[in-house]
């Protein structure tokens, strides 16, 4: 039975008009981004099957392209649609901390830094710029690593903050181990770059690692 014989309500793009986005499953909201299925499977079998095999809609949305690839019934213009809607999510995150209320929800600044950097295979460190009233002024990823490390500049971060005046800074880096504790060797940066931003008084206001469970927060833990 193909999708427009079913009863009304349980078509995807019925409900959604009916009950709103809230109410669909992932597999329902994918199959309204996919359109169609393949041969033999419906869109919304083919949806579920397809958050299954990648175990979940954050490992899909950023899965790189070519692991998308392999999976069939995906081709470059199904990986382009995906890849254009995490664009979007992170570009309305950022908006939302760009708003003078932005970093009143810690969850916000969590969920964006996840979207830019949980899908990274290397470790990459990365600065928030903030303004006087703690809105974001820039999102920099200033130095890339190998697996497990990148090396860190504090030279380089105080260029970058005097450069864009930046009053505040949240710093940022991934594990790709998926393992987020923060290593004796992540505290030693924050403190060293705590006591550079503390010359030319810019404050430090967190520094979260980011890996497969929820994002660790220095401040949270105490470390800063």
């Amino acid at each position: 039975m193909g999708i427009k014989e079913w009863p009304e309500m349980e078509r995807p793009r019925e409900k959604l008009q009916q009950q709103g986005a809230a109410a669909l499953s992932d597999a329902e909201l994918l199959a309204i981004l996919l359109g169609s299925g393949q041969r033999g499977v419906d869109v919304v079998a083919f949806s579920r099957n397809l958050l299954q095999s990648f175990e979940g809609i954050g490992p899909l949305l950023s899965a790189p392209a070519d692991k998308l690839l392999q999976y069939h019934g995906i081709g470059p213009a199904r990986v382009n649609q995906l890849q254009v809607v995490l664009e979007l999510s992170r570009r309305y995150l950022k908006w939302q901390l760009q708003r003078e209320d932005g970093f009143t929800e810690p969850a916000m600044v969590k969920d964006y830094l996840t979207s830019q950097l949980r899908h990274q295979c290397r470790e990459v460190f990365v600065v928030l710029l903030l303004d006087s009233q703690h809105r974001l002024l820039r999102y920099e990823e200033m130095f890339h690593g190998t697996i497990n490390a990148a090396p860190v500049y504090p030279r380089e971060v105080l260029k970058m903050v005097m450069q864009h005046n930046a009053a505040a800074v949240i710093l940022a880096h991934n594990h790709p181990s998926g393992i987020a504790e923060p290593s004796q060797a992540d505290q030693r940066v924050t403190e060293r770059l705590k006591k550079a931003l503390n010359l030319v008084d810019v404050a430090l206001l967190d520094h979260f690692i980011i890996g497969a469970g929820d994002p660790v927060s220095f401040a949270e833990r105490g470390l800063l």
